[in-house]
C-alpha cells in the first residue's frame, strides 16, 4: 500500500500541475489540495506511533475518524428506542418531555417484552385512589433524635455531582432547579461552591476522602473549615462519602483539563493538576471511629442531619458499622445506598463494570440489616443508581428506602446527549465540562425551569402509580406489589426474592443462613476481611 501510495501521489502531483501550468491556473486548487495530501501521507509514512497509517498513508486515518463517528452513528441511526446503554432511548425522551414539558404518553403500547425474563411490573388495585385526594408533595422528615435541625426533603433530590466534574453554568442551574421544585441538590465530593448558593435551594454538602473545601494544607479534615461552612442556612444536610457505585473503593477523579484555577480555590488544590482523591478516610480507621465521626460533623455543623453514603462491598463491614452504632448509640440520620450501576464521570472500566453491588441487591441488604438489628426507625434510606423514571422511585421505596437520589436524569433534564465525553472535557452540552466554548450554550435562567419541571412530572407520576396501587402512603408500598418475571410461565414478587426480615429479629439471635457467615467476619474494631474469609462478600 506504501509503494501504491507513493506511485500515486507522484503520478497526481505531474498531472494536477500540468493541467495548472498548460491549460488553466485554477487547476491549481487541486493541484494544492493533491500536494497537501501528499505530504500528509509522507508524514504518516514516517511516523513511528500508529502502524494502520503508516501501512495505508492518509487513507489509514479513516479508521480513526470512524471510530470516533461510530458512538453517535449508532445512538441516532442503529439502536432501536430499548436497546442504547447506558440509558435506552425510551428513558431518555421520557426525561427530555418531562423537563421540556411537552407531551410525555407513548403511542401503541409498549415495546418492552413482558413476556422476556427480568421484565418487572407494579401491581394495580381495582379500587384505586383518586389523584387528587392523594398528597401531591411526598416528603420524608430526615433527623433522628441525635439531630437539632431536622430537614423535610422531597423523596427525589439531585445526587452527588461536584463542581469541578460539572460545569459552573450546570451546578447553578441544577441549584435554581431545586429552588423552584423544593428539593435539595447534593453537592458531590467537590466542595461547596457560590454556584450552589446562588439560587437558594437546598444544599446536601458532601464530604468525600479528599475534604475538599473543610481540609488543611497537608489534606487532613479541618473542624474549623467544616464547621464554617456547615453552618450555611441553605446547608441542610451533611453526607459523608464511603464510596461511590461508580468506582467503589477508588477515589474520586478530577482530570487536570478541569482543574481551573476557581476550582483549585474552593478545593484548597493545585490547579490544572490531575486530582485523585484518597480511596480512604484518614479521620478514621474503624467502624466504632466512623460513627463518633458521624457525630463529630453534627456537632460541628450545630446539629443538622448527616448521614454517609456507600456502594455495598463486603456485608460484614456494613454489619460492622451498625454494630458500632448499636454500642455508641450514634446512629445517622440516613443512608444513601449507591448501586454498582450508578455514575456521572470518569471510572476505570474494571471499577465501572466489576466492582460494588447493584442497587436493587445492596438497598435490600441495608434495609434487612438495619430492620433485623432494631435501628431502622433511627435512620432513613436513600436509593441512588441509575433512576429516571416513577416506576423505579416506586420500586426503591418498596424494597425499603424513604427516598431517592438521581444524577444522570438530572444530566439529562440539563439537555445531556449522552455523548459519553464525561471524561474528556469536550461535553457538547457544557454540562461536564469547564471550556468556556463549551460552557456558554448552557444557559442556567433556561434549564433550571427544565429541572424543576422533570422533578415536578416524574413525583406526579410517582403519586398517580401509588394511587393505581390502591395506596394513599408511601409506607404501606411493599415488596409484595412489585413482580418479577422468572421464565415465559414464572412470576414472583419482591417480598419471594428479597424475603422482608422481622424488626429486631437479630438481636434475638434469629440470623438468616445467607448472613451468618458476615455475622462472623464482622468487627466493630477494624476493617475488611481476612484472605480466607473472602466468601463472606457474597450474595
Amino acid at each position: 500500500m506504501r509503494t501504491n501510495f507513493y506511485i500515486f501521489s507522484t503520478l497526481s502531483l505531474l498531472i494536477t500541475f500540468g493541467l495548472a501550468f498548460f491549460l488553466s491556473a485554477n487547476w491549481y486548487v487541486l493541484f494544492a489540495i493533491v500536494l497537501a495530501l501528499t505530504i500528509l501521507g509522507y508524514y504518516d509514512t514516517f511516523q513511528k506511533r500508529h502502524t494502520i497509517m503508516r501501512n495505508y498513508p492518509v487513507l489509514g486515518r479513516l479508521r480513526y475518524v470512524l471510530e470516533e463517528l461510530r458512538p453517535k452513528m449508532y445512538q441516532y441511526f442503529i439502536e432501536s428506542d430499548i436497546d442504547g446503554r447506558p440509558f435506552n432511548r425510551i428513558d431518555r425522551s421520557t426525561v427530555y418531555q418531562r423537563a421540556k414539558a411537552v407531551r410525555d404518553t407513548i403511542p401503541f403500547g409498549t415495546q418492552l417484552d413482558v413476556y422476556a425474563e427480568g421484565y418487572e411490573w407494579i401491581c394495580h388495585s381495582i379500587a384505586p385512589k383518586a389523584f387528587n385526594t392523594l398528597n401531591h408533595d411526598p416528603r420524608i422528615m430526615i433527623g433522628n433524635k441525635g439531630c437539632s435541625q431536622p430537614y423535610s426533603s422531597s423523596i427525589l433530590n439531585i445526587s452527588a455531582m461536584s463542581f469541578g466534574s460539572l460545569s459552573a453554568a450546570a451546578v447553578e442551574a441544577l441549584n435554581g432547579g431545586a429552588k423552584i421544585g423544593n428539593f435539595a441538590q447534593n453537592t458531590g465530593e467537590g466542595g461547596l461552591s457560590d454556584y450552589h448558593l446562588k439560587h437558594g435551594g437546598d444544599v446536601i454538602w458532601q464530604i468525600g476522602t479528599g475534604y475538599f473545601g473543610c481540609r488543611d494544607e497537608a489534606g487532613d479534615f479541618s473542624p474549623e473549615l467544616f464547621s464554617e461552612k456547615a453552618k450555611h442556612p441553605h446547608v441542610k444536610m451533611i453526607e459523608l462519602k464511603i464510596s461511590q457505585g461508580a468506582k467503589p473503593g477508588h477515589g474520586g477523579i478530577l482530570p487536570a483539563e478541569k482543574n481551573s484555577v476557581e476550582i483549585a480555590k474552593i478545593r484548597n488544590i493545585q490547579p490544572h493538576t490531575k486530582v485523585e482523591s484518597p480511596p480512604y478516610h484518614s479521620a478514621f480507621s474503624t467502624p466504632m471511629e466512623m460513627v463518633q465521626f458521624i457525630q463529630k460533623l453534627r456537632d460541628l455543623s450545630g446539629g443538622k442531619p448527616v448521614g454517609f453514603k456507600l456502594c455495598i462491598g463486603y456485608k460484614s463491614e456494613f454489619i460492622s458499622i451498625c454494630q458500632a452504632m448499636v454500642e455508641l448509640d450514634i446512629y445517622p440520620d440516613y443512608i444513601a445506598v449507591d448501586g454498582g450501576e450508578g455514575g456521572t464521570g470518569a471510572a476505570p472500566p474494571e471499577f465501572s463494570n466489576y466492582v460494588g453491588a447493584p442497587l436493587i441487591d445492596g438497598l435490600d441488604f441495608v434495609h434487612n440489616i438495619l430492620r433485623g438489628m432494631g435501628i431502622r426507625h433511627h435512620i432513613k434510606i436513600i436509593a441512588a443508581g441509575k433512576i429516571t423514571s416513577a416506576f423505579h422511585v416506586a420500586r426503591a421505596i418498596a424494597l425499603g428506602a424513604d427516598g431517592c437520589n438521581q444524577a444522570r436524569a438530572m444530566m439529562l433534564a440539563l439537555g445531556c446527549i449522552q455523548a459519553l465525553l464525561c471524561n474528556t472535557n469536550k461535553c457538547p452540552t457544557g454540562i461536564t465540562t469547564q471550556d468556556p466554548k463549551l460552557t456558554v450554550g448552557l444557559v442556567p435562567e433556561d434549564k433550571k425551569v427544565r429541572v424543576a419541571q422533570y422533578h415536578e412530572k416524574t413525583i406526579k407520576n410517582f403519586v398517580e402509580i401509588l394511587g393505581a396501587s390502591g395506596l394513599d402512603e408511601m409506607k404501606n408500598l411493599t415488596r409484595s406489589h412489585i413482580y418479577r418475571r422468572t421464565s415465559l410461565n414464572e412470576m414472583i414478587t419482591y417480598e419471594e426474592l428479597f424475603p422482608s426480615i422481622k424488626p429486631g429479629s437479630m438481636l434475638e439471635g434469629v440470623i438468616p443462613e445467607k448472613y451468618k457467615m458476615d455475622f462472623a467476619y464482622a468487627n466493630k474494631t477494624r476493617w475488611g476481611v481476612h484472605p480466607l474469609e473472602a466468601n463472606s462478600c457474597t450474595y
